[in-house]
């Protein structure tokens, strides 16, 4: 019982979150132009935020797993070439194929998987988490453009993508956090204490925002290609990978990465990459609409399974 109500309490608070958001577009009250300018804030300023005070008060020693990162790393990697062989053999049109296989392998570990993370492992626990970021930011963005590019026709555009990379908050302040924290650069309590109060508001604030996205007209014409990437995204992928995780010995706070780095829903930006690369926009949006009311059920429940298993 208590592992239920753990992970009864761990997905409570993003519900609310996104059930908040539906409820305030239903009223009017999110139209369009505001949700997209708070989308980019929590994207440009309040999560760079977040992830620099989180990293910059991390125990790199202790947080820094190789293991942790070679089996994140490697397992995006084994997932998309997987995916390049089979989704071509179930989906004949090839503006849908990339759209797939972009919202299965890329997931929206930053904006939900951390306020997860933060839950089970706590504050102090939170920097195998955290440093993560820095990995799998660049991989999901090489990968994205080389699989749309890939069934637009055209091939990938390498300066475009290292300059995405280079430019790219979360990666600056990952980056900038690992920096201060290995020369010990002294910063006033009073800054960081505004910085973990400003980083605060990225989670509930881009959850909100998610929530007011929320739109169902699209269910019957794509409910083979959005069963497919539904479980795929949040069944399959962290089966596999939470197995191969455990097997390596990974438990609680280097396993919980795994869990929500490959049980989260597809990352919100994937629907503005596929928009603007000729991908099918609306099966792009709806599978960020449907990963990610799902994955409040899939996320308990993998929870609940873990800790009866006692692995994290």
């Amino acid at each position: 019982m208590d592992n239920l109500i753990l992970a009864f309490n761990v997905v409570l608070p993003l519900f609310m979150c996104i059930a908040l958001g539906y409820l305030l577009r239903r009223l009017h009250m999110m139209e369009l132009e505001p949700r997209r300018a708070m989308n980019k804030l929590c994207f440009k300023v309040f999560l760079p935020i977040y992830l620099f005070h989180s990293i910059y008060t991390t125990d790199l020693g202790m947080a820094f797993d190789l293991k942790l990162i070679l089996l994140a790393a490697f397992g995006i990697l084994g997932i998309f070439f997987f995916l390049m062989l089979f989704i071509p053999r179930i989906e004949k049109e090839n503006a849908r194929r990339g759209v797939m296989i972009q919202g299965i392998f890329r997931s929206n570990y930053a904006l939900f998987g951390l306020p997860v993370a933060l839950s089970l492992c706590g504050e102090d626990k939170l920097g195998p988490s955290s440093l993560l970021i820095g990995v799998i930011v660049p991989i999901f963005n090489v990968l994205a453009v080389i699989t749309l590019e890939s069934f637009r026709g055209g091939k990938p555009d390498v300066k475009k993508i290292l300059r995405g990379i280079a430019t790219n908050p979360l990666i600056i302040a990952s980056l900038l956090g690992v920096f201060c924290n290995l020369i010990s650069l002294p910063i006033p309590e009073a800054v960081l204490k505004g910085c973990k109060n400003l980083g605060s508001v990225a989670t509930p604030l881009s959850l909100v925002v998610l929530g007011s996205e929320f739109m169902f007209g699209n269910v019957r014409h794509y409910w083979k290609q959005l069963l497919t990437v539904v479980s795929g995204r949040l069944i399959f992928c962290p089966l596999v990978m939470v197995v191969i995780g455990a097997l390596l010995g990974l438990r609680n706070e280097t396993l919980v990465p795994i869990l929500i780095l490959f049980g989260a829903p597809t990352a919100v930006s994937s629907f503005t990459m596929a928009q603007s690369m000729d991908g099918d926009g609306d099966l792009a949006a709806s599978i960020v609409i449907f990963t990610s009311a799902f994955a409040i059920l899939t996320i308990f429940l993998w929870i609940f399974i873990l800790k009866q298993m006692m692995l994290i």
